[in-house]
């Protein structure tokens, strides 16, 4: 346990603490069934409620229980054990801070499988990642207070301290008249109670990033920022990993986070991809290739299905869990049923430390940088070359496909400068934005890696633009969406060159017949091949091997979506009614 004091005595130590909270923590939660219980129990006895938010009934619980004590004559009940009482009704994923007028040298904050760090500035050692909490020491030599920061993303954190401690499940941070502990307590179910054990040790990190990061420099919004900051996010994503020298034999590349797990990986009766919105659509992009070059019969799962289902997971099984933050509570619910059901769990995360990263056997971090806007952008195209890179790292030891292998390595070493080259869309992308802006609807038209494009095409439409918009496979064309094209719904089909190409034609002709609105992305130099009699407005993309190519379809889709939410006057980073995390399910 760290006790640290401050000149004066501990009761000075709240005269010159300065703690900020950086995030509010308690934004939704969700209780189940138990939600409605405590909520009844309360209103009974003569609690009024403001909202209909499950959050309003944990500070409600919080005074019923303090007032509960003090009518049955404990008055020595401390903030911690009415905090401890809260949590013992608390189900589901929380990331909790509670301050009281009746403690009020004291603040206590706690979790359960959201997010949140405690920042520690200026300490007066030089901290490393290695370093032990409790070696710290306080205050410093001048005299100074310490800075402590509550947050649910470390993002907040970079421009006041790069020391943090990960709070884990379970564990209480206590903030005491100029004290800190961090506790870990055990929930016992079926009635049981929360224990208070000895106080634990915890280990100091520190944040990777810098302020400059978190800043938008030339640009109006983070969105567009990390647009078009996506040739250098690749290029980091891949720095190091890929290996491409004079000779054929040297072009492979190197994951050392499952270098020691590529031969349990080969083995697998098939791999999972799980994952929740944008890492979902990034994954279903990389299946085929994935497949290919395993051999390996690759499944997909939204998160929150296959927990609501309990889907059949096998020992046998590789269960790989793609998410942005490392946060996602769905996709952290599914890890936890894998890892009872046995599997060997891969994390592919763009944070490090992040509960996903902790918590699998093995993984890749992008390194896609800090992404701020909600909308992912650069951590998705990132994604998508990681598992194209595992692909390659599992096939490796297959003679038969060596050759598409070498071809990949080197789509993926001019990877970059091909994004650099679409992002010049930028304009035109802007120009067809001022036709779509007064539009409800939008379809998005994808097959083979594709489909992918058009599902997370329309997905960043819907998500920062309002607006409705629909990603369909194309050979289901046919079998429902038909119906809906007329001369006034906008279409986007993708057509570029690949095993699909000739079929994406067929689609454009029958879309055509039946004066559909079409927008078509070809390669370049295909305009005259895809534009029925001129009437369709074409964007032109480069053209990469056929399993990147989802990498470049998909960034004139995100410009599209951008402008769209600019002129439409809408919150381009913060869209309504969604968060960066995704922590509550």
């Amino acid at each position: 346990m760290l006790e640290y004091h401050t000149p004066g005595g501990p009761h000075m130590g709240s005269l010159l603490l300065r703690i900020v909270i950086l995030k509010v923590l308690v934004l939704e939660m969700t209780f189940w069934l138990c939600t409605m219980v405590l909520k009844e129990t309360l209103l009974r006895h003569g609690f009024t409620f403001e909202s209909e938010t499950d959050t309003e009934v944990i500070p409600k619980l919080a005074k019923f229980i303090f007032d509960k004590a003090n009518e049955e004559g404990d008055q020595s009940v401390t903030f911690s054990q009415v905090v401890l009482e809260v949590i013992r009704h608390l189900e589901g994923a929380y990331a909790l801070t509670f301050k009281s007028r009746h403690y009020p040298n004291e603040l206590i904050a706690c979790k359960r499988g959201s997010p949140l760090l405690l920042g520690v500035k200026d300490l007066e050692e030089k901290a490393s990642s290695g370093s032990s909490f409790n070696d710290a020491k306080f205050p410093s030599s001048n005299g100074q207070p310490k800075e402590l920061f509550l947050s649910s993303d470390a993002n907040a954190l970079v421009e006041h301290t790069k020391k943090v401690l990960v709070i884990e499940d379970g564990e209480v941070v206590h903030i005491k008249d100029g004290g800190v502990s961090i506790y870990k307590f055990d929930k016992v179910k079926n009635g049981g109670t929360l224990s208070r054990p000895a106080s634990v040790e915890r280990a100091l990190s520190i944040l990777e990033m810098e302020v400059e990061q978190i800043n938008k420099g030339k640009y109006e919004h983070y969105m567009q920022k990390e647009i078009h900051e996506q040739p250098e996010s690749l290029t980091t994503t891949m720095r190091g990993r890929l290996i491409r020298a004079g000779s054929c034999k040297a072009k492979t590349v190197l994951l050392g986070g499952l270098k020691d797990h590529l031969k349990t990986i080969r083995r697998s009766r098939r791999i999972v991809f799980v994952g929740c919105g944008t890492s979902y659509n990034a994954a279903l992009a990389a299946r085929s290739i994935v497949e290919e070059l395993s051999g390996i019969p690759v499944t997909m799962e939204i998160a929150s299905d296959l927990v609501d289902r309990q889907g059949p997971i096998y020992r046998e099984d590789t269960a790989v869990f793609v998410s942005q933050s490392g946060e996602t509570a769905d996709t952290l619910l599914a890890l936890e049923y894998a890892l009872e059901n046995g599997a060997l769990c891969v994390g592919i995360t763009n944070t490090v430390g992040s509960a996903i990263a902790r918590h699998t056997h093995c993984g890749v971090h992008i390194n896609a940088g800090c992404e701020i806007g909600v909308a992912s952008t650069k951590a998705y195209t990132s994604q998508i070359v990681v598992m194209a890179m595992l692909a390659l790292a599992i096939g490796a030891d297959t003679l038969s496909n060596q050759a598409r292998r070498e071809a990949i390595i080197d789509g993926l070493f001019y990877l970059p400068r091909k994004v650099k080259a679409v992002l010049k869309l930028d304009e035109e992308m802007k120009d067809l934005a001022k036709l779509l802006i007064a539009e409800q609807s939008l379809l998005v038209f994808g097959r083979g890696y594709n489909y992918a494009s058009a599902l997370e095409g329309a997905l960043k439409v819907k998500e920062v633009a309002l607006m409705h918009s629909e990603g369909i496979l194309a050979g289901e064309m046919k079998h429902g969406p038909l119906a809906l094209v007329d001369e006034n719904l906008p279409i986007v089909v993708i057509a570029t060159r690949d095993s699909c190409f000739s079929k994406q034609q067929s689609v454009i002709q029958q879309l055509h017949a039946r004066k559909g609105r079409l927008i078509v992305m070809c390669t370049e130099g295909d305009k005259a091949s895809v534009s029925v009699g001129g009437s369709s407005r074409v964007i032109e993309v480069p053209q990469v091997v056929d399993c990147l190519q989802p990498v470049i379809n998909v960034i004139p889709l995100q410009l599209l979506a951008y402008h769209l939410t600019v002129l439409r006057g809408y919150n381009v980073d913060q869209p309504r009614n969604l968060a960066k995390s995704v922590t509550t399910q």
